[in-house]
């Protein structure tokens, strides 16, 4: 197993703050803007992205709060069980928002503010993951490595919801965001489960991401 350096353990550290914090801001800033113009455009997909992006910042605001903490790795278990809980209302709320849209046969206007942010966020969010993902992996922390997933999830959202507002504008088919929504609701029930059951044995999990990756950082 890789042991870092205490500087470098440092470093990784400092960076995962600035990555979360980061990741934070933007999901604010996200949350406003999407549910601002669902409510305009009478958009439940844009609406759900906005709550989307509160949900993200409670992972988020998890790792953040673990990592000011003196012994990070012992508060590794309930900050996993926070990353879990948040995939499930994850889940459950894209796929409520699903049916919803669904049953109702919801008239969505067109929206281009809607459109730019999913748009940005396709590209913003799995470059935040990315980097969370490789610094977790390489400090050996599950609970950064679970928020990264998070974070990417979020993503697959954004496709859902960018795809679900440019074929509703250009054909009229108010019905694809809601599919593609119960196909992201299957990953974020995956994802969740993965790290709940990661809280049984967090610093195993820990472990384990250091070998895996062993001879990533091993020379």
């Amino acid at each position: 197993m890789t042991s870092l350096a205490p500087a470098r353990h440092a470093v990784l550290e400092r960076r995962i703050r600035l990555i979360v914090a980061g990741t934070i801001a933007y999901n604010v800033i996200e949350a406003i803007i999407a549910i601002s113009a669902g409510t305009i455009a009478s958009s439940g997909a844009l609406i759900g992205f906005g709550i989307d992006s509160t949900i993200e910042v409670l992972s988020a605001a998890a790792v953040a709060w673990q990592f000011t903490r003196r012994d990070p790795e012992r508060w590794e278990k309930p900050t996993l069980r926070v990353i879990a809980i948040a995939f499930f209302a994850l889940a459950a709320y894209v796929t409520v928002s699903s049916i919803t849209t669904l049953a109702g046969a919801t008239d969505v206007q067109h929206s281009p503010v809607g459109i730019a942010l999913t748009a940005a966020s396709v590209v913003i969010m799995p470059l935040l993951s990315f980097a969370e993902r490789r610094a977790g992996r390489e400090l050996g922390s599950a609970t950064a490595v679970a928020d990264s997933k998070q974070t990417l999830i979020c993503s697959y959202l954004s496709v859902a919801v960018l795809a679900g507002l440019v074929l509703n504008s250009l054909l009229g088919w108010w019905w694809a965001d809601a599919i593609a929504g119960f196909v992201i609701a299957v990953f974020a029930i995956r994802e969740g489960l993965e790290a709940w059951r990661g809280d049984a044995c967090a610093t195993s999990v820990g472990m384990l991401l250091e070998d895996e990756h062993d001879d990533e950082h091993h020379h």
